[in-house]
């Protein structure tokens, strides 16, 4: 992987990951001013399109770096970090289908479902991508010494 796909993959994540847990916030735990209003937050439908119009930028990004990082991992046989790699791959699927569907749901029972399952492997993801890039440090680290 290039140093531009890594610092794409790197943006991507903070834009997307960033944005999401921002809107997750606003929805889930802040308080309205106003009684009435129809939002928590004066930001929310700001924070909810740039969630949505960055998503494809990491979608972008991970199918970029497939085939010359995560494939050519797989079938090297390199196991370093592994876990987490399989955990980022097998999250991506479901969290970008869910997330898309979410947004096209028509029933509230399908809505809540697609929610669930977009809050359950984004959460995944977010912790995967963290736990993948902190190893990759204590590893270098562990290197050098």
């Amino acid at each position: 992987m290039t140093r531009a796909e890594a610092w794409l993959q790197h943006l991507s994540n903070l834009l997307v990951g960033g944005s999401g847990l921002v809107y997750g916030w606003m929805v889930y735990f802040a308080e309205p001013a106003d009684e009435f209003a129809l939002v928590n937050h004066p930001w929310q439908p700001f924070t909810q399109h740039l969630h949505v119009w960055t998503a494809p930028l990491l979608v972008f990004a991970c199918g970029m770096i497939w085939r010359r990082h995560a494939w050519a991992r797989v079938r090297s046989g390199f196991a370093e970090r592994r876990k987490t790699g399989v955990a980022l791959t097998f999250s991506l699927f479901p969290m970008v289908l869910s997330g898309y569907f979410l947004q096209t749901a028509v029933s509230d029972t399908w809505r809540s479902i697609w929610l669930w399952l977009h809050l359950t492997t984004s959460v995944l993801w977010v912790a995967a991508y963290g736990v993948h890039q902190l190893s990759r440090r204590a590893a270098t680290a562990d290197g050098a010494r």
